[in-house]
């Protein structure tokens, strides 16, 4: 931890790790299970450390002048240097500083990565958006009585401190749906209370980037009529701590290939976890509600910050495919073509579009009861419906402008072959490049939109915003509607 010397600013103190620092972090005993076999050290697993590395490019870059901005800030009430991840927003200004990070994350990993390490702190932001209503409540489970909103600060502060990398999982594992009793099977319970704290058991599903993190926020959330008292729980704790497994699924990028060949793929991925909690031990300041049901509809309000995490990095990657597919305009000579030029604005209207959502969102938005600026949500839900909507469409789009690009790739040891290289490599060439520059980009494509990793990242899409009747469902509890009526009575007269 580079607790550093102080900067030319008098006083100030960077509370920032280095990527040799962070990744030392992980080499903590963590349990990890990946094809059926328990791994001793998760960077032993090819996929995972080419993740890992990406993830310490980015500490590393936070000391860097081209993305200290996006990456850092001053916080106010300490006067340190700390990861913009933990900022918690007062103004629009704050808000608009803190979408920074997250373009550079979404950036950073081609927006391959739905949780990257400045998604769970949107959580505990949104937790400390409404620490007033969490002061109000008490542990409803008998021999623990956390103080919610002072664990909630204590939380956020040391994850300023630390550098902190995070996950989060809220959904429970999938089960059989047609029985309500089936999704508490695997709830997590509070078991025991013990002095200091409680032992949880239960588990967790697409806890997404877990391996590669210091701590897992979690909750009950998802396919649940009412939730037990028992399972009435926020808290985060530590990724090694006893007692937590993490079992990975089947790895889809490819770190072993060539950059050439895989652009986004060669840098790893986040591998989505099952997670056990057998008897895990969570001590009571890292509880943010305990036995209270009425905590647990606060879960729209608290996940605003990370719904815009979500939109935002939507609207960074939609802009990606509209560079991409202005290239393949570029480099096939197809750009005086009308129907080409329609196909390539329709990426631009999606683009545009999910980036207009994020502005609104922004331009709305109101102080909570704790003085925390919160995105307006109802932009971020119409947002997110209109993302998932379109994805598929834009993804065939993209792949459309390339026609037989896509299907007859060759990757760079063909083309230095000398035997057969130089006939692709004269054959081949595009509009104002040669052969090699054009495939290149054919590549970038394919990783974006139809290799594994890309088809990992649909699905994620669409299962990480929920269906479109789910998100329909709740605009309609969202906008408030009687504005509206009363401009439709006053316009026609009706005095009703």
């Amino acid at each position: 931890m580079d607790t550093g010397a102080a900067s030319a600013d008098a006083g100030v103190i960077r509370r920032l790790k280095t990527g040799e620092e962070f990744k030392a972090t992980l080499d903590d005993g963590r349990q990890l299970w990946v094809g059926g076999e328990k791994i001793e050290k998760v960077t032993d697993v090819p996929a995972l450390k080419a993740g890992i590395d990406l993830l310490a490019s980015m500490f590393d870059d936070q000391f860097t002048a081209e993305y200290a901005d996006a990456t850092t800030y001053l916080e106010p009430t300490t006067n340190e240097i700390v990861s913009r991840s933990w900022q918690v927003p007062r103004s629009q200004t704050d808000l608009a500083d803190r979408r920074k990070m997250i373009e550079y994350t979404s950036l950073k990993t081609g927006g391959t990565f739905g949780r990257p390490p400045d998604l769970a702190p949107a959580i505990a932001v949104g937790l400390a958006a409404y620490l007033p209503t969490f002061k109000a409540k008490k542990s409803l489970i008998d021999g623990c009585n956390p103080d919610f909103a002072e664990n909630i600060e204590r939380y956020i502060a040391f994850g300023r401190e630390n550098n902190l990398t995070a996950s989060e999982s809220l959904t429970g594992p999938q089960t059989d749906r047609s029985d309500p009793k089936a999704a508490e099977g695997s709830l997590l319970r509070v078991k025991a209370i013990e002095k200091g704290g409680i032992r949880i058991s239960g588990a967790k599903t697409v806890g997404s980037i877990a391996a590669q993190a210091n701590e897992i926020f979690f909750t009950n959330l998802g396919g649940i009529q009412s939730t037990p008292a028992d399972a009435c729980i926020w808290g985060s704790v530590p990724i090694n701590t006893d007692g937590i497994k993490m079992i990975s699924r089947e790895m889809v990028s490819q770190p072993a290939a060539d950059p050439f060949d895989h652009p986004v793929s060669h840098m790893g991925e986040e591998a989505d976890q099952f997670i056990v909690f057998d008897n895990v031990f969570v001590p009571t300041d890292r509880i943010f509600n305990l036995g209270d049901p009425s905590a647990m509809s606060w879960y729209g309000p608290v996940c605003v910050f990370a719904h815009w995490h979500v939109l935002t990095r939507l609207a960074v990657k939609a802009e990606l495919f509209v560079g991409a597919g202005q290239m393949i305009l570029d480099v096939l000579g197809t750009d005086k073509i009308p129907a080409v030029q329609l196909m390539l604005g329709e990426l631009i209207e999606y683009a545009q579009t999910l980036r207009a959502f994020v502005v609104a969102s922004e331009a709305l938005a109101r102080p909570t009861e704790a003085d925390v600026m919160a995105p307006d949500v109802s932009m971020l839900t119409a947002g997110r419906l209109y993302s998932i909507q379109h994805y598929p469409r834009i993804i065939h789009t993209l792949q459309e402008l390339c026609g037989q690009g896509l299907v007859m790739r060759f990757g760079k040891a063909a083309f230095e072959n000398p035997d057969v290289g130089h006939y692709l490599k004269d054959l081949l060439p595009g509009h104002g490049v040669n052969a090699m520059q054009k495939e290149l980009l054919m590549n970038f494509i394919w990783d974006m939109t139809t290799g594994a990793l890309a088809g990992r990242v649909a699905l994620f899409e669409n299962v990480n915003a929920g269906s479109s009747p789910r998100l329909r469902a709740r605009l309609y509890e969202e906008v408030k509607r009687d504005r509206f009526v009363a401009q439709v009575k006053k316009l026609a007269g009706m005095d009703w």
